[in-house]
């Protein structure tokens, strides 16, 4: 084998001309504006944030200590962390506006394994989060079904657990309470006398298949969708911040960050995951009108919009309710229930099954796209990039992606799949600011709509202050973390094993 030249193919940069002739090229409709593209970041960004995440970030779990009060730090922090890393964004994105937001910047600048790898990186970015909130979203669902006790059929109120929840979650339930397993699962008989327990969260299966089917339907009618859902996402947010500003106890905001440093740079971790909201954005790239303008608009004005939300509806919220009896799974319609207003708190419930959808709705674009531009490229069948004929959406793309969250949210745990989500955008923010830097000396008179100020400073930043969230988690010998690194290996196996070869065969039907 030469290996000399194995090393060149690996090194291979596609160059920022050709990545944005594809895009030219692309049967993608450019439908989306500024306005669009703010709603799909406030979709993604604030719904996990506000209403699932920031409780754990408080009070913390088996991984981790919580920040307390203290989490509006920790959430600064993550802010800090971001706002580098969206600079960056936003300068890459204007000049190379295409679809497949970091896996294409990695292509243009540090050649064909790299971005392979950072393609694998955001699968584990978009899909494995997106488990994540369809787990989130049938808790809020079986809430808000229980206020109808009295005009639903009580098996629909009362679905069994093993129709709500995964399997790992089943054991979790049943041994958190002393049951029977075998009592609540059923379990399925093989040869062999081999018997396998069955769980299945069947309303996130069903909700992930409905905006499946309307993501196929066309990418400007699932914005409209998101833009209401949005719209009831404020509403809910702005209300709980001025209601609850009312009730708030600053003795609840004692001891500040109980868990001192500790405790605040885990939260700063937890919450990052909501902060994937800005790299959406830039996976619709394609097909957005005028992406040299809007883009950059976006993306930081979802940042900055976004950070003054989390950081008002975190003091209200640690002002309500004590840092010991916070909710991790529905924390604001807790702190609603916890102050006797329950009216309200299913009013909560019904803007965070709104919210939720949303997320899912963006986050599944997300994946779609990426996976698109992946194929595009022939690290993936050619065959899975096919623009449907009337709707001119990548469907079968489409398909693949909520498959795939079918069927990992069969087995996948919530938490640890947020954790891994978490993994992925540090990684995916850092390759940014590399990129940024590297572009800067490679094509240093490409136009840019947008650049990042004091560069190469503000993109150094970017990539201390992930890597030094990253290795607060790593130090902590956390399981997400040795899953991560698992996932890592798999992605190179199948670069190995098909990608490769799947490039050369290309070059070669090129060169003939």
């Amino acid at each position: 084998m030469n290996w000399k030249l194995v090393l060149n193919n690996l090194l291979k940069c596609k160059s920022p001309q050709t990545l944005i002739e594809d895009g030219t090229n692309s049967e993608l409709k450019k439908t989306l504006n500024v306005f669009d593209l703010i709603v799909i970041g406030i979709g993604a960004v604030v719904g996990t944030g506000i209403f699932t995440i920031i409780g754990s970030a408080i009070v913390g779990s088996q991984d981790g200590a919580g920040a307390g009060s203290a989490i509006v730090i920790s959430m600064v922090l993550a802010a800090i962390a971001s706002v580098f890393s969206a600079l960056s964004y936003s300068e890459i994105a204007s000049m190379i506006p295409v679809a497949g937001s970091a896996y294409t910047y990695t292509y243009a600048t540090m050649g064909e394994f790299m971005a392979w790898m950072v393609g694998w990186i955001l699968m584990l970015e978009y899909a494995i989060g997106n488990i994540t909130v369809a787990s989130a979203w049938t808790g809020y669902f079986v809430q808000l079904l229980k206020g109808f006790k009295h005009v639903l059929p009580a098996f629909i109120v009362n679905c069994p657990l093993w129709l709500r929840n995964d399997y790992r979650t089943m054991y979790e339930i049943c041994n958190k309470y002393g049951w029977d397993v075998h009592k609540k699962m059923p379990f399925i008989n093989l040869p062999f006398d081999i018997s396998i327990p069955f769980a299945v969260n069947l309303p996130a299966i069903i909700i992930v298949l409905i905006l499946t089917l309307l993501l196929i339907r066309g990418i400007k009618e699932s914005t409209k969708v998101a833009t209401i859902m949005v719209g009831v996402n404020m509403f809910i947010i702005m209300s709980f911040i001025i209601v609850g500003s009312f009730y708030v106890k600053p003795e609840n905001w004692t001891p500040f960050a109980p868990n001192g440093i500790e405790g605040i740079f885990t939260g700063a971790f937890v919450i990052f995951f909501a902060y994937i909201g800005f790299d959406a954005i830039s996976t619709a790239a394609e097909e957005t009108k005028n992406p040299q303008r809007d883009l950059p608009i976006a993306i930081m004005g979802t940042l900055v919009l976004c950070t003054i939300l989390y950081v008002c509806a975190a003091l209200v919220l640690t002002g309500v309710v004590p840092f010991n009896a916070i909710d991790t799974q529905a924390p604001l319609a807790h702190a609603m229930r916890f102050l006797g207003i329950h009216w309200y708190a299913g009013l909560i419930s019904i803007g965070a099954l709104c919210a939720l959808t949303s997320v899912l709705l963006i986050y599944q674009l997300g994946t779609t796209r990426i996976l698109f531009a992946m194929s595009r490229d022939r690290f993936l069948p050619s065959s899975w990039n096919a623009i449907h004929k009337k709707f001119k959406t990548p469907h079968i793309m489409t398909w693949l992606s909520g498959l795939v969250v079918i069927v990992c949210a069969l087995f996948m745990d919530l938490n640890l799949s947020a954790e891994l989500c978490n993994f992925g955008t540090f990684t995916s923010f850092i390759i940014i600011c590399i990129a940024v830097l590297i572009l800067r000396k490679t094509e240093p008179n490409r136009p840019r709509p947008f650049k990042v100020p004091f560069c190469p400073w503000f993109p150094i930043f970017g990539i201390v202050t992930c890597l030094g969230l990253m290795y607060c988690k790593f130090s902590a010998k956390a399981t997400s973390a040795l899953y991560f690194l698992i996932w890592l290996a798999i992605g190179g196996m199948i670069y190995a094993g098909y990608s490769y070869r799947s490039k050369r065969l290309e070059e070669k039907e090129i060169s003939d």
